[in-house]
């Protein structure tokens, strides 16, 4: 059952997101078909269905690919859009557009922020995105030009909220502080052996601000994961026996544990969830009924940091 939303974004406590990165099965457009096509979906349909609600894109994945099999989905089945949050990014250029000569860059101009988010609203079919969000930090960025194209995209009813990924704390303050509205998630690489936005003020300034910090790679790109594995001789060996110690104590898998650990946090990070086999979407909700004991994720962040605390 879907729990009580946070606010007015619909954001829920204790629950997880479902990263859509994936759903191409590839980043070339070209390789996508009608069975790739028809992976993606079921792995949505298996998010939707157990009661994932916050859906996250970016224009990025597989050029626009995996906006395009959830739209097709969503009018597959109307019903879906009414009950989950759709969220996307712009910001980043690859090579070459829109000259053969231009390099990988990050644009948050005004014209490329609205083009974007028009794109991405043709390609997911759908009226307004709930959260469109700053891929990564331009360092050429004009937060008052930023608030422009914000406002413009606010009042036209295309996006409802806004936020940032990847953002340092200083990055959010600077653009925070052009905003008329507040910025409602900033999406960072948080797991067991990311530790940096614990120590670096990421997760203070959301607790301070009322952000939503949503973690992406949750799982380490699956290290961490049920199954997962380290080289030999690694010192991270410590970590999954640790793990693994945990999840026969709890009855549960290392993957619930691992993503337990995030949401233990009162910051109230969402782990984004990026497995496209239903399975294991379906089993990864399960972490959201744990409660790790205050000495059990002190034992895991020791274990992770690979050092006795101060």
């Amino acid at each position: 059952m879907r729990q009580q939303a946070i606010g007015q974004t619909g954001l829920t406590a204790g629950r997880l997101s479902y990263g859509a990165m994936r759903i191409a099965g590839t980043w070339n457009p070209a390789e996508v078909d009608s069975a790739t096509r028809e992976a993606g979906k079921k792995a949505l349909i298996a998010a939707y269905e157990a009661g994932y609600t916050l859906f996250d894109h970016a224009d990025i994945y597989c050029r626009s690919m995996c906006e395009d099999i959830h739209g097709e989905l969503m009018r597959d089945i109307p019903s879906m859009r009414d009950e989950i949050i759709i969220a996307t990014k712009c910001g980043i250029r690859f090579g070459g557009d829109p000259n053969p000569d231009s390099p990988h860059r990050y644009d948050f101009s005004k014209e490329h922020i609205l083009a974007s988010c028009d794109k991405s609203l043709g390609h997911l079919g759908i009226e307004t995105i709930d959260i469109y969000q700053l891929h990564r930090p331009d360092l050429l960025m004009d937060p008052s030009e930023i608030a422009e194209a914000f406002d413009i995209l606010h009042r036209a009813g295309k996006v409802r909220f806004f936020g940032v990924s990847n953002f340092l704390p200083s990055f959010v303050t600077a653009l925070q502080s052009a905003l008329t509205e507040d910025l409602v998630v900033n999406q960072v690489e948080i797991h067991l052996g990311r530790l940096d936005c614990f120590t670096d003020g990421t997760l203070d300034q959301c607790l301070a601000l009322g952000m939503t910090p949503l973690a992406w790679s949750p799982l380490g790109g699956g290290w961490l994961g049920e199954g997962g594995t380290v080289p030999p001789g690694s010192p991270r060996h410590h970590l999954l026996a640790l793990l693994d110690s945990m999840a026969v104590s709890y009855e549960v898998t290392r993957t619930e544990i691992a993503l337990a650990f995030l949401l233990k946090h009162p910051s109230g990070i969402v782990p984004i969830v990026g497995s496209t086999r239903p399975e294991k979407i379906r089993q990864a909700v399960r972490a959201t009924e744990i409660e790790l004991s205050r000495e059990d994720w002190y034992r895991l962040l020791v274990a992770a940091r690979q050092a006795p605390l101060p």
